[in-house]
C-alpha cells in the first residue's frame, strides 16, 4: 500500500464549516493520514478548531494573502507526503475515503490523481438536490469500475461534461512533478489544472466509490461565483483557449469540444429559467446576454 494521505485545507473563512471539515478527518477508518491547514484568513482564525496535540496535524499560517490558487498552490508544496487531497474548507469526507484512496492509488500506482464519487449536502449536512450534479450524472454515469482517463479523447469528454468533482481529488506529487494551479483563473482552475494534465499524457482515475460530501451553501465561493456570472465567463474563456490549442494540435474533438461549450450554455439556460420562474427578470437578463454572446459565430 502507498503511505499517509495529507489531507490540505486550504482555509480562508468559516470556522464553523471547519470544524466539521476537521472531525471528519479524525473520524477516518484508516488511520493512515496527516491533516495540514494553510490559514489564507486575515485574522489566522483555523488554528482554534484544531487539536495540535496530535502529531499528525499541523497548522500553517500564510505571512499574506495569496488568494484561492495561491493558496492551493502552497498547501501542495507544505505536504510531505506523496499523496495530497486539497480537501475544501466546508465540505467533509465520508469515513471510508482514506481506505478507499489508498486501495486505488495501489491500484493504480503512475496515475497523476485519483477522485471518487460525492454525496451532495446542504449547510447542516442534510443532502440537496443540484441540477449541475445531477445532469453530469446522467451525461457521464460513473458505472461500477474505475475509469481511466488519458489522452486527448479523454480531454474532449472532460470538456463536454466535467464529471470530476475537485475536491475529491487526490493528487500524487511525484508524478505532477512541478505543475500547480494557474493564478489567471479563480473559478476553473481546477478543469484548467486536469485538462493540462490530460494533454500531457498523464492518466486520471476515477473511483466507483462515494467516499464524500461536498457542500453546497450560499457562502460557497463557487455559489458567489455563478451568481456573479464569473463562473460561466472563465469556462468560456478556458474552452476557447482548448478550442485553439486542439486546433494547433490536430485533436478534433479537443477543438469541438472547447468552442461548444455545451455545459456553459445549458447551465446558463438553467439559471435564467430559473430566474424567470422566480420573476427575478433583472438577473435573468445578463445571464441571457452572456448566452447569445455565446452563441455568437465568432465566439462560440
Amino acid at each position: 500500500m502507498p503511505g499517509p494521505i495529507t489531507f490540505a485545507v486550504p482555509f480562508y473563512r468559516g470556522l464553523e464549516y471547519l470544524a466539521r471539515t476537521v472531525a471528519s478527518v479524525a473520524a477516518q477508518t484508516a488511520p493512515e493520514w496527516r491533516l495540514l491547514v494553510c490559514d489564507d484568513s486575515p485574522g489566522g482564525d483555523a488554528e482554534r478548531v484544531l487539536d495540535c496535540r496530535d502529531e499528525r496535524v499541523r497548522y500553517v499560517r500564510n505571512g499574506r494573502t495569496l488568494g484561492m490558487a495561491g493558496n492551493w498552490n502552497r498547501c501542495l508544496d507544505l505536504a510531505d507526503t506523496d499523496l495530497v487531497t486539497l480537501l475544501h474548507a466546508d465540505d467533509e469526507l465520508l469515513p471510508e475515503y482514506t481506505q478507499v484512496i489508498r486501495a486505488g492509488a495501489a491500484a493504480f500506482p503512475d496515475c497523476a490523481a485519483l477522485f471518487c464519487g460525492a454525496r451532495v449536502i446542504g449547510p447542516t449536512g442534510e443532502p440537496v438536490f443540484s441540477f449541475v450534479d445531477w445532469v453530469k450524472r446522467v451525461l457521464a454515469p460513473v458505472g461500477r469500475r474505475p475509469r481511466r482517463l488519458s489522452g486527448h479523447r479523454a480531454l474532449a469528454r472532460l470538456l463536454r461534461v466535467n464529471s470530476i468533482m475537485c475536491p475529491t481529488v487526490c493528487y500524487r506529487r511525484n508524478v505532477i512533478g512541478p505543475r500547480r494551479f494557474d493564478p489567471r483563473w479563480r473559478c476553473v482552475l481546477d478543469l484548467a489544472f486536469f485538462a493540462r494534465v490530460l494533454a500531457d499524457g498523464d492518466e486520471l482515475v476515477g473511483l466507483p466509490d462515494v467516499a464524500y460530501a461536498y457542500r453546497r451553501h450560499a457562502e460557497n465561493a463557487t455559489a458567489g461565483y455563478t451568481q456573479s456570472l464569473l463562473k460561466f465567463v472563465e469556462e468560456a474563456a478556458l474552452y476557447d483557449e482548448w478550442a485553439a490549442e486542439g486546433a494547433a494540435r490536430g485533436w478534433s474533438a479537443v477543438a469541438r469540444a472547447g468552442r461548444s461549450k455545451v455545459m456553459v450554455r445549458l447551465h446558463l439556460v438553467f439559471r435564467a429559467l430559473q430566474d424567470v420562474a422566480r420573476c427575478h427578470f433583472a438577473a435573468a437578463w445578463p445571464k441571457a446576454q452572456l448566452l447569445a454572446r455565446l452563441s455568437a459565430p465568432d465566439i462560440g
